[in-house]
């Protein structure tokens, strides 16, 4: 399991004072970015860049189960729920004070830049991202 931290700031809070759900959204792919990173060894510069590919969100399903409030910090946890030859399915969930805010399910695919195809996880990869 990878963790990461996310302190809820102004930005992310609407007019009542919780966190506005789009950015729910830009906190998972903030936790997905730092795993590939940090975990995967791999960072999306790398993906992007060296590399020639990407790895898009083809499915994504939240469920809300708390609000969050400005100041508070949670903790997204990911793990990876299954692997498949060229996509992965990863669970993401975060919490604050022992409560369950979210929790998602993200289908992420691996894709060529120059087709936009999917493309065959890299073996290094694939073994820092095996189940």
């Amino acid at each position: 399991m990878f963790r990461r931290q996310e302190l809820v700031r102004f930005q992310h809070c609407d007019p009542a004072g919780i966190v506005f759900y789009p950015r729910y959204v830009e906190m998972i792919n903030a936790t997905v970015e730092d795993w590939f990173a940090q975990a995967v060894g791999t960072d999306f510069a790398k993906i992007h860049g060296e590399l020639r590919s990407a790895i898009p969100a083809v499915s994504l399903q939240i469920d809300f189960h708390a609000p969050s409030r400005l100041g508070e910090v949670l903790d997204f946890d990911l793990t990876v729920e299954q692997l498949g030859s060229t996509s992965i399915k990863i669970r993401v969930s975060a919490s604050a004070g022992g409560v369950v805010r979210l929790s998602g399910l993200v289908t992420l695919v691996h894709i060529s830049l120059e087709d936009y195809r999917p493309r065959l996880w890299p073996e290094a990869m694939r073994e820092s991202v095996a189940p």
